[in-house]
This record gives structure tokens, sequence and C-alpha cells, in this order.
């Protein structure tokens, strides 16, 4: 076997990794991507503050919706993962009936902050792109605190954002249809490391 073939290999299933997240400690948060067990970062002050920051804007901005934190969501096409996004914006009531883990269907946007661990890069930058441009949610925020920016990845095709805006702390952000709601960053520059 190659090594390449090696790497695309699953460490389990999915439904062996449902079983372990369940029976995870409240204290540990664990994600399927690319067949593989990975754990995030719990929260600080800071990132729990930026999500509610968001909520609260979200809420102003668009009413009708709602953004979930920690919601399960289903990537199937990436490998059968399964992935917990800081934030999930949908209409109100989305997660309803869905156990722990909802389609992504329906979802207007991803938001991922940046965690202070060694894995962010990879996990956040590289891998949650990818997951979500394949799922087909619209819009992928990601507050990025190691370097002061706001990325909105928008467009997906073939498993990828053709789109991608990067705008340092501080900046007016507009986050594209079907969010339709602008972002003044600054509140983001006493948050940051």
């Amino acid at each position: 076997m190659t090594p390449r073939t090696e790497q695309h290999r699953p460490q389990m299933s999915v439904e062996e990794f449902e079983e372990l997240e369940r029976h995870a400690p409240e204290t540990v948060r664990l994600e399927f991507i690319k067949g593989k067990v990975q754990v995030k970062a719990v929260t600080d002050g800071n990132h729990d503050h930026i999500v509610a920051w968001l909520q609260r804007l979200c809420m102003q901005h668009r009413p009708e919706l709602w953004l979930y934190g920690d919601r399960g969501l289903k990537v199937e096409s990436y490998r059968r993962g399964r992935v917990r996004p800081d934030g999930v914006l949908a209409p109100f009531g989305f997660p309803k009936g869905h156990g722990d883990w909802s389609e992504a269907e329906g979802v207007l946007m991803a938001v991922e902050v940046t965690s202070y661990d060694s894995d962010t890069h990879q996990r956040d930058r590289v891998e949650k792109p990818c997951a979500y441009a394949a799922a087909g949610i619209p819009v992928y925020l990601l507050i990025d605190r190691d370097d002061g920016t706001v990325t909105v990845f928008s467009d997906p095709e073939d498993g990828r954002y053709r789109l991608q805006l990067n705008k340092p702390f501080g900046d007016l952000v507009a986050l594209p249809e079907p969010v339709g709601i602008a972002l003044d960053t600054a509140p983001l520059k006493d948050l940051a490391r």
C-alpha cells in the first residue's frame, strides 16, 4: 500500500466516530475531518465573546435567522465528515429534530474563530473551507485572531470556494448573499491576541 493510499484511509467509520464523540467528556470537542479524529481546542473568553458579538449582529440584521453555536454538521461529501463550527447561521428552528448532527442543507454561513492551538492553521484555514464548500454552504466566515483578519469565503463550486475576501480587523466587511449583512469589525481589535 502506498503512503498516499494510507493517508486517505479513515481512522474509523463515521458511526464509530459518532459513538466516540457521544461518550467524550464535556471538556473535549471532537470533529471528524478528512477521515481523522481531531480535538478542537476548548474556547477562551474572548473567543466566546466574538461568537456572542456576531450572534447579536446577525439577530439585529436578520431576526429570522439564528447563529447556532457548536451545532454538529454533517459534511458528507467531504469524506463523510462531522464538524462543530463555532457558529452556524440558519433559519430559526433549523436544528429542531436533528439530533447531534444536522445536514448542511439550509445553512447560510459557517463561522470559525481561530483558537490558539497547533492545529488551527490546518483545520480552520485549509480543511474547513474545503469541507464547507463541498457541503454547499454559501458563506464561510473565518475570524482569524492570529493575524487580526476576517476572511469571507463564498461562491462554492466543485468542493472549493471560488471567492475569498480578506480584510483586517477594523474594516467594514460585507457578507454576501444569502447572508447580506455588513460587519463593522472594529470591536474585534480588542479581542485578538
